[in-house]
């Protein structure tokens, strides 16, 4: 099995997992103690496997011990900069929805990115309404695995990281990927979506 690097994070008294604190807190482990068995994941990383697979993704879904939900908690549990988490956030145009794929390292300026692709103005969807497009649940929204598929924006900062993260269809699994991989496997657009690019 190939070999990854992980953090190994220790829970600090909020039951939240830490960054390393300096390169010595990261070690080198064997791939079968972060990437489990694929009939080991939830159902809907499995989805998201057999997706990532037919569209000829070599990363492969790993099942984190906490929460990957936001992307403060995912780089921390990862050893990565924010910068390298492609969070996933659906938003509806015209009551339609649609998938930005954002750099956990700035917000998203929706008034730009509107103008930029001539969209109808975005609003933030609710879980049930995330749920219902995705067929995941907030924190998890892996960039595909659908019930059918999303118009979709990578954020073109993802581009400035060698490997970068996406969520694996739940909030506790991601899967290593690319800034060009995504735009291809998501048929998506890549633009800078904060306010300050």
């Amino acid at each position: 099995m190939p070999e990854v690097w992980c953090a190994r994070v220790r829970p600090v008294a909020t039951g939240r997992p830490s960054a390393p604190k300096n390169r010595t807190e990261v070690r080198r482990v064997q791939s079968e103690t972060t990437v489990p068995s694929e009939s080991l994941l939830p159902e809907r990383s499995k989805e998201v496997a057999r997706h990532l697979r037919s569209a000829g993704v070599t990363g492969e879904i790993r099942e984190m011990p906490g929460s990957t939900r936001t992307a403060a908690d995912a780089a921390a549990a990862l050893g990565c900069e924010p910068g390298a988490i492609a969070s996933s956030l659906v938003f509806l145009a015209a009551d339609e929805p649609v998938l930005v794929l954002t750099s956990g390292r700035h917000r998203i300026d929706t008034d730009a990115l509107v103008e930029r692709l001539g969209w109808q103005p975005l609003t933030r969807a609710k879980p049930e309404q995330v749920r219902r497009a995705t067929g995941q649940a907030i924190g998890g929204v892996a960039p595909l695995g659908h019930p059918r598929a999303l118009p979709t924006v990578v954020d073109s900062a993802l581009a400035d990281y060698e490997r970068v993260w996406a969520a694996g269809g739940t909030p506790r699994t991601v899967f290593p990927t690319t800034h060009d991989e995504l735009v291809r496997i998501t048929g998506g657009r890549s633009l800078p979506v904060a306010s300050d690019e």
